[in-house]
């Protein structure tokens, strides 16, 4: 098969040329601008210390609260905002700090940390992973992440107030799971009848107040 020809000025120039040489251009720039992406992400590395993660759960009667650790984290911030993150919690680090009777505190702990609650021998790290950020307005961002307790891993959305001054990242936000989505159904209301004043609510919040530091 013959190749088409353009006629310009200067003689003749094979199409077949012409548009090999268009591909090659157009495929250097992208991966010009490619490289230029990723060039521009940085990492920056959760500060254990400084960060603070508060849990709160509600029943019938009361509420409990506490707090819970990081055990490792990252967040990825492109031009100057996150576009993505893995956050690793610690679940023995997990303390309850309304009940003030040492006995009574164990008790609690000791049911938390059992299979009625997050088997916390058998699954001893929780995770959560950024998939995307949206801007609402101003500082405050809507992120949309993969969360896994227990081996199961959901979807959550949340808001968070996101600043970066120099080499320091902090954001501070709360975000709401919802318990039985990870198999964690002792107390509902939602699947068993009868309970009374006994019932657990099924949503649990964490209000977290991250910092980290530029890599």
């Amino acid at each position: 098969m013959k190749n088409k020809v353009l006629k310009s000025e200067n003689g003749i120039i094979e199409f077949s040329k012409l548009s090999h040489w268009k591909m090659s251009f157009v495929g250097m720039i992208l991966i010009l601008f490619g490289f230029s992406q990723v060039a521009d992400a940085t990492d920056f590395v959760v500060d254990k210390a400084a960060s603070k993660v508060n849990w709160e759960a509600k029943k019938v009667t009361g509420k409990h609260d506490g707090s819970i650790s990081f055990e490792n984290g990252s967040v990825v911030v492109t031009a100057n905002k996150i576009s993505g993150g893995t956050f690793v919690i610690n679940m023995k680090s997990m303390v309850d700090e309304d009940i003030k009777d040492a006995d009574m505190n164990k008790k609690l702990m000791g049911h938390l940390s059992s299979d009625d609650f997050f088997s916390i021998e058998k699954f001893p790290e929780s995770k959560m992973v950024i998939k995307t950020v949206t801007p609402v307005s101003g500082t405050e961002f809507h992120f949309v992440a993969d969360l896994t307790i227990k081996g199961v891993t959901n979807p959550v959305e949340f808001n968070a107030n996101v600043t970066l001054t120099g080499d320091k990242l902090e954001a501070k936000g709360v975000i709401t799971v919802n318990r039985t989505l990870f198999g964690i159904k002792y107390g509902s209301g939602s699947f068993f009848q009868g309970l009374g004043d006994k019932v657990i609510y099924d949503d649990f919040t964490l209000a977290f107040n991250v910092v980290a530091q530029k890599k």
